[in-house]
């Protein structure tokens, strides 16, 4: 075949072999003798491009064409450095593989044929006729159209190339696991096996400085090539055994200077490991029996060792100087990367911590509540700003929050738990939902400001939140929203669909964008779902928004008031969740309960004089239909009288009394049209006035007040 240094410019039908083809001219160094000018049954030779200071090293390109049965029907592999390989036509391609990676390669082979979609760019052995391994970059590439034939191009890289190429590869991504794999692909273009051993530390994100380095525990971090080992020998993820893990540092390690170590043949591995068990462990075959070790050292005083790299090769072809340079200068530079990686999984666990402990735990007596926090992948830049939160107000009531602050790591965490702190915060104290909204809006605003921001460089500006309150006995939902999703409802004969609610900017808009908090009152009878989600769960790239929108509601629609919803929730996230998941998501569901109709009873009553009076003749009703004991139906009667005694004093209007029956407890409240806060104070020995609140206080396990439209609630609980 035709491989001169200037081809024709191919026609623009050719196949992907020809095009290939083509192209070898400019890739074959001058004055090198090409395949077919060899004899083919030459003696067996040495590996080529051994030297990295063989100046006519290039990368060298290859082609070859196989049928739809994967034999080869042409080739051009005429570079010197593909000499030693038969590959003649009518031989199947396989045969030019190691056995171990028949499988992989076959199954690769298939793939590309059926689905037409080209395998590119990956690290492969082929073996020379003398027994010897060349490393190149494999390429599948599919046939233009099905009578077609499949083309494998390879690219065979000298050491100095393949030390370019693999120092640009690695890194690209903060995953520990990827970059071990990065490194261990690159670093079997020296060996016939490649693994990458990482210290427990780097995995948890542990800080590594300053620990003894005798006590080192690896864990397999990657390995190549793809294929079947033998019982007892490691794959990724497994643990070395503690007196593996204690050799390897202590080798790598001499008079406390990180070191790389060569051990030639099989008789001086047994001699170093000596146990039988740690030799199956890290020995991955009779021929592979030699090894380099290379430590990954992280530059201090002293040097610390992040994890070991593992090159075995056969004893017949030892490690010479020059490629010892290479092997610790790439994993020089990669240990780097490692600590990257590692300090990348610290920052995700602290965050993921973060949100995970924002999740809800349970729902109670009057609502049933399910959530699911799904992290985007791990090579994002961190863990999203998405939270849910849920908890009970001391009156009763149920807060589901739900919010997606801008952004990704820590600025986005710390403003997150700050967020969902503060609206906790308000929430139990009484304000109503756009109030906190407020807040928020104005914690936005300040933390996006230079000076007294969170993180430099960093803005919340254009976070969202959605607050729901339910009310077990009202059975109804209070609800306002700053920029975010609509919540979904489903009532109790399945219809579902998304609240209609008004646009809003979102928190921390500019002052000229800024509009009041809508508040939204909704029933939600016994039985209704309602959810809250985020973005991440609704976006794909192939629909809108509210076709996203329309596809959890239809999903929602289905649950059955018997289903559990915790699994509700994970089916419908497994079911919606687009992939590759590009942000996190997040789905709260909450099943509406509510008290009981005999579990509850509500008066209203004029402000007079008469009112306490009154209020305790109805509660006294109450307490005996509901067979409450003596010392508790006395402590309610008081803690009536005292409540209704200040609204009639310090208030107009009318007043309504309620007392719930909850659990463990007896939840009194009054509600007045007064907007002043009561406070608990200390009175003088002869004051008159102000001994009330004292006396509730004395009463009750917890007390305080929520504010409504038209004035305020006190509320109180008694423990029966």
């Amino acid at each position: 075949m035709d491989s001169t240094p200037s081809p024709s410019p191919p026609p623009s039908s050719s196949s992907a072999f020809e095009l290939v083809s083509h192209a070898l001219g400019r890739y074959i160094p001058q004055g090198g003798t090409s395949a077919a000018d060899a004899p083919r049954e030459s003696a067996p030779r040495e590996r080529v491009q051994e030297d990295p200071a063989d100046g006519r090293q290039e990368q060298i390109l290859g082609a070859l064409n196989l049928d739809r049965e994967l034999r080869i029907t042409r080739c051009n592999l005429d570079a010197p450095v593909f000499a030693g390989l038969d590959a003649r036509a009518g031989k199947p391609f396989v045969d030019l593989l190691p056995p171990g990676d028949v499988p992989t390669v076959t199954r690769r082979l298939r793939q590309v044929v059926e689905s037409g979609e080209a395998h590119v760019a990956r690290i492969q052995r082929l073996r020379r006729g003398d027994g010897s391994e060349l490393v190149v970059s494999m390429s599948i590439l599919p046939a233009a159209s099905p009578e077609e034939d499949l083309t494998v191009s390879v690219i065979a890289m000298a050491r100095r190339l393949h030390l370019y190429a693999a120092e640009t590869a690695i890194g690209t991504s903060l995953d520990i696991g990827e970059t071990a794999q990065s490194l261990a692909e690159s670093l079997l273009a020296w060996g016939d096996v490649a693994a990458v051993d990482l210290d427990f530390a780097v995995w948890t994100g542990e800080g590594v400085t300053g620990k003894a380095q005798g006590r080192i525990h690896l864990r397999r971090a990657a390995l190549v090539p793809d294929r079947v080992w033998p019982e007892g020998y490691l794959t990724p993820g497994d643990d070395l055994p503690g007196d593996a893990s204690r050799l390897l540092a202590q080798a790598v390690l001499r008079d406390d200077a990180p070191q790389t170590i060569v051990i030639p043949d099989r008789q001086a591995v047994e001699r170093v490991f000596g146990n039988p068990r740690v030799v199956r462990a890290l020995v991955p075959s009779g021929r592979s029996a030699g090894v380099a070790c290379i430590p990954l050292v992280l530059d201090g005083v002293p040097p610390v060792v992040l994890g070991v790299a593992e090159v075995w090769r056969r004893a017949d072809y030892p490690f010479r100087d020059s490629e010892l340079f290479d092997l610790q200068e790439l994993v020089a530079r990669t240990a780097h990367h490692v600590d990257l990686a590692r300090q990348h999984q610290r920052e995700h666990t602290q965050v993921l911590a973060l949100q995970r402990r924002l999740l809800p735990r349970t729902g109670g007596d009057t609502i049933d509540i399910a959530s699911i926090y799904q992290p985007a992948t791990p090579d994002s830049a961190g863990v999203g700003g998405d939270w849910v939160n849920s908890f009970p107000l001391p009156d009763g009531r149920t807060a589901l929050v739900v919010g997606d602050v801008v952004g990704h790591g820590l600025g986005a965490a710390a403003t997150m738990g700050q967020l969902s702190m503060e609206a906790r915060a308000l929430l139990s104290a009484g304000l109503a939902p756009d109030q906190v909204l407020e807040h928020l809006d104005e914690t936005v605003t300040m933390l996006d400001d230079a000076e007294s921001g969170l993180a430099a460089g960093y803005s919340a500006l254009g976070s969202t939140c959605c607050i729901a309150l339910y009310d077990p006995v009202g059975h109804h939902v209070t609800l306002s929203s700053a920029g975010h999703l609509p919540p979904i409802l489903v009532s109790p004969d399945g219809r579902a669909g998304p609240l209609s609610l008004r646009p809003h900017p979102g928190l921390g808009a500019e002052f000229a964008l800024r509009e009041p908090f809508d508040v939204y009152t909704i029933g939600v009878p016994p039985g209704s779902v309602l959810a809250l989600y985020t973005d991440g769960l609704v976006e794909d790239p192939a629909l809108s928004i509210d076709e996203g929108i329309d596809r959890l509601a239809d999903r929602v629609s289905r649950v059955h008031p018997w289903d559990a919803l915790q699994q509700t929730a994970r089916d419908v996230v497994s079911a919606l969740a687009p992939a590759p998941q590009r942000d996190d998501v997040t789905l709260l569901l909450a099943r509406m309960i509510g008290y009981r109709k005999g579990d509850t009873a509500t008066w209203r009553l004029p402000a007079r004089s008469d009112a306490p009076a009154r209020a305790r003749e109805h509660v006294a009703a109450l307490l005996r239909q509901w067979d409450a004991r003596d010392d508790t139906r006395e402590r309610v009667m008081l803690l009536v009288s005292e409540l209704v005694t200040n609204a009639v004093r310090f208030a107009t209007g009318p007043i309504t009394v309620r007392l719930i029956r909850a659990g463990h407890g007896l939840l009194c409240e009054v509600g007045d049209t007064g907007n002043g806060r009561p406070r608990l104070r200390r009175g003088d020995l002869l004051d008159n006035g102000g001994r009330g609140l004292g006396i509730v206080h004395r009463l009750t396990t917890r007390w305080g007040v929520r504010w409504t439209d038209t004035g305020k609630v006190v509320w109180a609980e008694i423990a029966r």
